[in-house]
C-alpha cells in the first residue's frame, strides 16, 4: 500500500509563493506518474501539473504555467510544487497523487490510484 503525505500549505499573501512537498511511502514511485491537483469550494477536483514515470514534462494546467513549477526526487520517493506570483484564485486544497494507469490522459483523475489527504493554501489578496 502507497501512502502520500502532502505538507508546506499555508496562507500568504497575494504575489507570494508557497512550496508543497510529497513524501511517499510503501513502495517505489518510480514508475508512477505524479501529478498535483486542486479543489476549492463548490468545485470539482482539477489537474494542476505532473511529471510521467519516465521524467517527461513537467506538464501544467494553462492557469498556472510560468508560476507553478513541479521538480521530482526519485532517491527521495518525493515529488514538490513551488508556487510563485500565487493569486487568490488559487485558493484550494491541495493534492498530491500517484498512479500508473498510463491509459489515461495524464491529466485525468482517473490515472492515480494513490492520493494524499491534502493540505490547504489560502492566498488572501
Amino acid at each position: 500500500q502507497v501512502h502520500l503525505v502532502e505538507s508546506g500549505g499555508g496562507l500568504v499573501q497575494a504575489g507570494g509563493s508557497l512550496r508543497l512537498s510529497c513524501a511517499a511511502s510503501g513502495r517505489s514511485l518510480g514508475s508512477h506518474n505524479m501529478g498535483w491537483f486542486r479543489q476549492a469550494p463548490g468545485k470539482d477536483r482539477e489537474f494542476v501539473g505532473c511529471i510521467t514515470w519516465s521524467g517527461d514534462g513537467p506538464y501544467y494546467t494553462d492557469s498556472v504555467k510560468g508560476r507553478f513549477t513541479i521538480s521530482r526526487e526519485y532517491a527521495k520517493n518525493s515529488v514538490y510544487l513551488q508556487m510563485n506570483s500565487l493569486k487568490p484564485e488559487d485558493t484550494a486544497v491541495y493534492y498530491c497523487a500517484a498512479g500508473d494507469r498510463l491509459y489515461y490522459h495524464y491529466s485525468n483523475r482517473d490515472g492515480y490510484e494513490y492520493w494524499g489527504q491534502g493540505t490547504q493554501v489560502t492566498v488572501s489578496s
